[in-house]
């Protein structure tokens, strides 16, 4: 697979330039950007995938949360519908997005919106009285010009090639790192020492005025998906899981199951699958051929959002169903500093837009 990437190097020159042009108009004010007077956070990568995005957006609800009319407004990515729509927490994935309800679900007091057209969806929640937009996955979107943006970067692929779609993963080049005012580096390890950090923040960074932070994944015991499910469910040796995902990456969920589960069998779809009734009777299939008595089926907080369509959760409804919450973990004294740029972030704008 490597060298078959390594044949489409030339269009990932092409796309490169293509980019560069495009941003370099953006910045140069050829093409309009719109920006905002009250605060608009954009959470967004430089790379396809999951660098853990909706988790800083739900990090970023909790510490808000309160203080501010909050909204929340991504593209709804897998949704079936179009424009300006309004996530209610009887929605389905196919009609919001999995993100987005899985959000709803969580904050159910939280405005949680989608829209194709940032801009347009932006302008909708502050004409409806909302303080502060959070915007998840809009780094690309230049068509809104931010009011404070957060650069996410997977600690696990930093080591790999940086090369552009479509040889690479990378939908903007490094150097696009300059529009961030905050970066972090997710995922990182515990293990991670303070030599490897600082050699990771003399790589990615642009000077003092753009801080490098490094956070962790952590996770909760899993906890049932439908009502039918007992309660929580403890992991212990004498347990058998089938693992059931539909996300970039979902191998640190894997080993954070694996340090307590040592049998664990995996289903493993793309980011954003969208399940049949076909893909949910092999889940079936498979947990039942679990010789294990002590079993259970355990996915993703985004995977459940898709699996509990009305389609598909009959299927489930007699099995132990169960997702694993998962959570930003700030390293040290990053979450004083985030916190801190956040909120004065927050307080600045507000104040001048009085």
């Amino acid at each position: 697979m490597h060298y078959l990437r390594l044949l489409l190097l030339p269009l990932s020159l092409l796309y490169g330039l293509a980019t560069w042009i495009r941003n370099r108009c953006y910045d140069w004010g050829w093409i309009k950007s719109t920006s905002f007077a009250k605060p608009t956070i954009v959470v967004g990568n430089l790379a396809v995938g999951g660098t853990g995005k909706s988790p800083m957006i739900e990090y970023l609800v909790r510490l808000l949360d309160g203080k501010y009319k909050l909204a929340t407004l991504s593209r709804g990515y897998g949704r079936k519908t179009r424009g300006f729509r309004e996530v209610r927490e009887g929605s389905t994935a196919v009609e919001s997005g999995d993100e987005p309800l899985q959000f709803k679900r969580k904050f159910p007091h939280v405005t949680v919106a989608v829209a194709e057209n940032r801009v347009k969806g932006v302008q909708r929640l502050i004409d409806s009285g909302h303080d502060v937009i959070l915007l998840d996955d809009a780094f690309q979107h230049r068509a809104l010009d931010p009011g404070f943006v957060i650069l996410l970067f997977d600690y696990q692929t930093l080591g790999q090639p940086r090369w552009l779609l479509p040889a690479g993963n990378y939908r903007d080049g490094l150097w696009e790192r300059k529009r961030a005012d905050l970066m972090v580096v997710t995922k990182t390890p515990a293990a991670a020492d303070g030599k490897e950090k600082e050699r990771i923040r003399r790589k990615l960074s642009i000077g003092q005025q753009v801080p490098v932070l490094f956070a962790g994944i952590g996770y909760g015991a899993p906890v049932p998906v439908l009502p039918s499910s007992p309660g929580i469910a403890a992991l212990d040796a004498n347990l058998s899981i089938l693992l059931v995902t539909g996300i970039a990456n979902p191998e640190p969920l894997h080993q954070y199951l694996s340090a307590y589960v040592k049998d664990i069998l995996q289903l493993r779809y793309p980011d954003h699958h969208p399940y049949t009734s076909a893909d949910v009777q092999k889940m079936v299939d498979r947990f039942d051929a679990l010789p294990n008595p002590h079993k259970l089926i355990v996915t993703t907080e985004k995977d459940a959002q898709r699996l509990l369509d009305p389609v598909l959760r009959g299927f489930l409804a007699d099995l132990p169903f169960y997702m694993v919450p998962i959570h930003v973990r700030f390293d040290g004294e990053a979450e004083q500093v985030f916190k801190q740029m956040v909120s004065a972030y927050c307080v600045r704008t507000l104040a001048s837009y009085q």
